[in-house]
């Protein structure tokens, strides 16, 4: 039984898997790359929701600050704060010139109700209390606020998936499972958490796929998970073993069809407890109890 579950083990995360942004910049070029239909996915994301100029925004676990010239593009006049749990991040978007904090979401520095808008893109499946950080969001929101939270499918990848698992039963492992990454938060079971602290939530999905025409970037992607991945592996298989059995099968696909594909399905969970898309439904719904309150009161 595993003690710790790496993808949310602090350690992990800010002094090796995000310690710089290096692993991750392979990852976002990997889909910039190869993914088809090219698609902007931070241009994407941002169109979801409609931005005030003068919106103060909070980008958390904003990394090397892949949102920073979209939200200023559109807000002008407001103000945008960055942060990250892990400093070798927050140094490294402040060279870029985005001012950043070392934020740990779970206990965010802020007064009640002081954003209109915050980020939390793809990082909310590496928090340990998951609960605790999203009421820290919805505190720190203004009542018509917005959670804009991109993340992952469960189904996502799954062809690597069951790439990975099969590497394991060669080399003698036939039941090794791994954690998917984005397990704690994903396009089906966000919703659902985040609705505990929201009153209305919506899902957007964005379907695509990686084809990968060489092995090579396969496997530059793959080794950039290492830190979380070798953790998972069974007990006296290295990394180099278990990636050379994955090599030899992705260029064995790639030999036989042309290329690998891999699914990918990803996405953005939005939520208010008064604003964007559901200021009129709320309003509407408000303006109902209202007179239904009345007319018993008649």
């Amino acid at each position: 039984m595993r003690e710790t579950n790496p993808n949310t083990d602090r350690l992990i995360l800010t002094q090796s898997a995000y310690a710089t942004d290096t692993h991750l910049a392979v990852r976002m070029r990997t889909h910039e790359l190869y993914s088809q239909p090219q698609i902007d996915f931070p241009r994407w994301v941002m169109s979801t929701i409609g931005w005030p100029r003068d919106a103060w925004v909070l980008d958390v676990g904003a990394g090397p600050g892949a949102y920073s010239g979209l939200v200023h593009e559109r807000v002008p006049d407001g103000l945008y704060l960055a942060g990250d749990l892990s400093l070798g991040m927050a140094r490294r978007a402040s060279a870029e010139g985005v001012p950043a904090l070392n934020l740990d979401v779970q206990r965010l520095p802020f007064a009640d109700a002081t954003f209109d808008v915050v980020l939390a893109n793809h990082m909310l499946y590496h928090v340990p209390d998951l609960m605790r950080a999203l009421g820290e969001l919805r505190r720190v929101l203004k009542p018509a606020g917005l959670l804009v939270a991109a993340t992952n499918s469960a189904a996502t990848m799954p062809e690597l998936e069951t790439l990975a698992r099969r590497a394991c039963t060669l080399l003698g492992y036939p039941r090794q499972e791994f954690i998917p990454t984005h397990e704690k938060f994903t396009l089906e079971n966000g919703p659902i958490q985040v609705a505990r602290f929201f009153c209305a939530v919506a899902r957007y999905d964005l379907p695509s796929a990686l084809h990968f025409p060489d092995v090579e970037p396969v496997m530059d992607y793959l080794n950039s998970m290492q830190a979380i991945q070798e953790p998972q592996l069974p007990p006296g298989v290295t990394w180099d073993e278990f990636m050379s059995v994955m090599e030899k099968q992705i260029a064995r696909l790639i030999r036989y069809y042309g290329e690998l594909q891999v699914q990918k399905l990803t996405g953005v969970i939005i939520a208010t407890n008064g604003g964007g898309f559901a200021s009129e439904y709320l309003h509407g719904l408000n303006g109902h109890g209202k007179l239904a309150r009345a007319a018993v009161r008649g």
